[in-house]
């Protein structure tokens, strides 16, 4: 299936500090880097890593930023064809800074404010040749419900990730497919009530992000699953959720129940928080199965493409980044160990074939 982002493209000014500098407070630097970014183009190019065929609508300035944030798309793997170059604007910034494993964020948006319903006009054809759209809050509001409606009115998926925060109409939430915040945005949404509560009110819809806690949703049968964050080197959170819900909405385009999506979006978080910015944190589909060959995995010839297997009978499903039995266990909510599931597969995701356990380094993947 075709995907689509309509959002930002932003050239990221990441200063590194020990620590974030409070009100009025002035701290020396440690470090500055100039990273393409933007949450719309973060989200595009975690999929288009992650191996999708996915298209970015947005909007640059008539200028170099502009030139190199398109190229960079271009060299991950993302179509461009239809950014267009707005004349007589910059071209959107964020200023982030990083520090004591935390940031903060201010953007100016520039010509991300020229993605306005007259452009969406100009691209509406090519829009709705995709199958699912991934929205998210740095582009106009009015620009955000446009699209929607369009995507509603047509039958493509609209999956809508509410960052940065601000409220969202109760018609406008009626017809998005998938909302993605993560808890502080959810609390400016639908106000101060029990998480558990928010999930319940939008079941098969409503995704929050819990940092450290992990990502909770509601199964349309009305069961509260939350899928438990992986422990990893923090090193910097710029574009972890952006990676989230660009491997979410990818998962989702190719099939995955609910289930199976969050649990693949929470894996890449692993490479996503042991680096700084995002542009090489999501490993390429080919990059992935280059690593499995590296630790003695081939195409097995009782599954699809997606499936590998090595001498000792462990298998591994490239298309889901999970192994069985091995890192599907690491996974699993009710037993992170890996104890005791051996033999009879891995009960938090139903396998019932028995595999050798795995010690891949799940770093590597």
């Amino acid at each position: 299936m075709k995907t689509a982002v309509v959002g930002s493209i932003n050239m990221d000014m990441t200063v590194t500090a020990e620590r974030i500098p409070l009100k009025g407070e002035t701290l020396k630097g440690e470090d500055i880097r100039y990273i393409p970014g933007g949450k719309g183009a973060n989200q595009a190019v975690a999929m288009a890593k992650l191996g999708a065929d996915v298209e970015m609508f947005g909007c640059v300035g008539d200028d170099e930023a502009g030139r190199s944030l398109i190229k960079n798309m271009e060299d991950m793997g993302v179509g461009t064809t239809h950014i267009k170059v707005a004349p007589g604007v910059n071209t959107g910034l964020a200023v982030i800074t990083v520090g004591d494993h935390d940031n903060t964020i201010v953007v100016v948006a520039g010509a991300n404010d020229r993605v306005d319903r007259e452009y969406v006009d100009s691209i509406k054809d090519a829009l709705l040749a995709c199958g699912i759209v991934l929205l998210q809050h740095e582009i106009p509001q009015d620009t955000i419900e446009y699209v929607i409606d369009i995507c509603h009115e047509n039958g493509v998926k609209v999956v809508l990730n509410p960052g940065p925060a601000r409220p969202v109409k109760p018609e406008v939430l009626a017809k998005v497919d998938y909302l993605t915040p993560n808890e502080h945005e959810a609390a400016i949404l639908f106000g101060d009530m029990p998480v558990e509560e928010m999930l319940k009110a939008y079941p098969g819809k409503l995704v929050i992000t819990q940092g450290s806690k992990g990502v909770s949703t509601c199964l349309p049968t009305g069961e509260i699953l939350t899928v438990p964050a992986r422990k990893a080197n923090v090193v910097d959170t710029t574009g972890a959720g952006d990676t989230l819900n660009g491997a979410f909405t990818v998962q989702i385009a190719g099939g995955s129940t609910m289930e199976e999506a969050l649990r693949f979006a929470v894996l890449t978080l692993i490479p996503a928080h042991a680096l700084r910015g995002l542009r090489v944190i999501v490993p390429h589909a080919h990059e992935r199965v280059s690593l499995l060959k590296q630790y003695g995995f081939e195409p097995s010839e009782e599954g699809g493409p997606a499936l590998f297997q090595r001498a000792d009978r462990t298998y591994f499903d490239a298309g889901k980044g999970m192994a069985l039995c091995g890192l599907a266990c690491c996974v699993c909510s009710e037993n992170p160990t890996c104890a005791g599931c051996r033999n009879e597969g891995c009960k938090d995701r139903s396998w019932s074939v028995s595999y050798t356990h795995l010690t891949l380094p799940t770093n590597s993947l």
